[in-house]
């Protein structure tokens, strides 16, 4: 069930996949599990991401930049108690879900997750693109796509430590520089006056608050991939300040550069580097260019994780070792690859409306996994029966954690607002987003109850069992 770790070279290989980490290969650190977070959203597309504040919400610069805060602080509550669940149990995030949906169940949710990953490193690739071709014209687009994506792929095959190492260095390096562009474009305050009708709307506000909560949400299923690489003894609380403070601290403030860069072009906001700051904007876009190809395979490792997960719920004749593992990511990143160069032109819309489905779809899960780790099972888990084709304690299907799955995405569909859908009671509540609020409680509450009810209906009947007859 298991393959020998070399430990001589200086990149270890990832040979363990989804398998539990053994506590001596455990070389992950507080610092590193840091680093990567703050890495991890040094991106351009966090920037497009801030931009939608000011330039498609129309809030001021103020209201922007309070949006953000409280989603971002909210969402990562999510985000960082789900890693603090990594160093206690040693396994990835999403085949944690076969706890709480069954063997197979699982598999469902894996395959929700991995969707997720490859619409997020296909969006990244394109925001690197345009990043490079701003400053690039005379390069094409398609070959710039598949020059990126080819380097988040081989970072991805080598696996966790080439990955920790890597952010390591450039969310230092990437922090830098933003810092710099956003000292610069305050230095230039007539390049983000914004126009009179920019202010508050309790609709665009709203709106924003919930993309910081998706945004940070977003990295749930995959933030115990990372920290279930401390050592059992580093314990929750610090994985989950390490991871919280790693995503607060990075998503808040590249997303204040979006905002400002909005208010200066709505329209591409990227561009607005470039065109307020010259050479140093342009400096400030090649480094966002090329590191966002290199942070990108975080989500296409994570995502083969998750696609693992899958094949070994779906397919008993394949064996997931090293080779499973290497040619999963390919095939993952070659399928996001072209994703990416389908959706280039009318990115904005599509990415807009891939966050809302994101939101939706993610917000039951989280609420069934954390009531059922915290409260339920207090984070007793039986790690090895999770690889029981057979189910075991926690059966192949899991009727509760899929209805109540159901039930919290029903929940939300009333409120919910997108380009693609919009709830019955969306216009009566202003179009201020408050699906993820529903969906949250709900699935939280009906989880809790069904598991209460199915342990007080089994224990009646074990008493019934044991009560003899006359």
């Amino acid at each position: 069930m298991s393959e020998k770790t070399p430990t001589t070279s200086l990149i270890q290989f990832e040979t363990r996949h989804i398998l539990p980490i053994p506590e001596n290969e455990r070389n992950g650190s507080v610092w590193s599990l840091f680093a990567i977070w703050v890495g991890i959203n040094m991106l351009p597309l966090t920037v497009v991401t801030g931009a939608i504040a000011s330039g498609s919400f129309g809030l001021s610069i103020g209201w922007s930049i309070a949006a953000i805060l409280t989603g971002n602080l909210i969402g990562a509550l999510g985000a960082a108690l789900h890693a603090s669940q990594g160093p206690h149990l040693g396994i990835p995030q999403m085949l944690q879900a076969r706890a709480q949906f069954g063997y197979l169940g699982g598999s469902l949710l894996a395959g929700i997750a991995l969707l997720m990953f490859l619409g997020f490193f296909a969006s990244i690739l394109v925001v690197a693109k345009d990043s490079l071709v701003a400053v690039f014209p005379w390069i094409p687009g398609p070959p710039l796509i598949i020059a990126l994506a080819a380097v988040g792929i081989l970072i991805a095959i080598v696996g966790y430590d080439l990955l920790q190492k890597v952010m390591t260095v450039l969310s230092t390096l990437i922090a830098i520089a933003v810092i710099v562009a956003m000292v610069a474009l305050i230095m230039h305050p007539e390049a983000t006056v914004q126009s009179p009708d920019a202010g508050f709307t309790a609709q665009g506000f709203f709106g924003m608050l919930a993309i910081g909560i998706t945004w940070q949400l977003a990295y749930a299923p995959y933030v115990s991939d990372y920290s279930r690489y401390l050592p059992k003894k580093t314990g929750p609380a610090a994985a989950f300040w390490a991871t919280y403070l790693g995503l607060v601290l990075s998503s808040v403030f590249v997303m204040i550069l979006g905002v400002l860069l909005g208010a200066a072009n709505p329209e591409n906001p990227l561009a607005a580097l470039g065109e307020v700051l010259g050479p140093l904007g342009m400096g400030v876009l090649v480094i966002f260019g090329l590191t966002a190809a290199i942070i990108n395979a975080a989500e296409l490792y994570s995502g083969v994780m998750c696609a693992l997960t899958a094949v070994q719920s779906g397919f008993r004749r394949v064996t997931i070792d090293t080779r499973t593992r290497v040619i999963t990511t390919v095939v993952c990143g070659v399928i996001a690859t072209l994703g990416a160069l389908a959706g280039d032109s009318d990115f904005m819309l599509v990415f807009q409306n891939f966050v809302t489905l994101l939101l939706s779809v993610l917000i039951p899960w989280s609420a069934i996994n954390l009531v059922d780790y915290f409260i339920v099972r207090k984070g007793e888990y039986a790690v090895y029966e999770l690889f029981d084709r057979a189910g075991g304690r926690y059966g192949r299907w899991n009727v509760i954690g899929l209805g109540t799955y159901a039930i919290g995405l029903a929940a939300q569909a009333p409120f919910m607002i997108s380009g693609i859908y919009t709830g019955p009671l969306a216009e009566a509540l202003g179009y201020v987003d408050v699906a993820w609020v529903a969906g949250f409680v709900v699935s939280g509450v009906v989880y809790l109850l069904a598991v209460r009810f199915s342990e007080r209906r089994r224990s009646r009947q074990l008493v019934l069992e044991e009560t003899p007859t006359r």
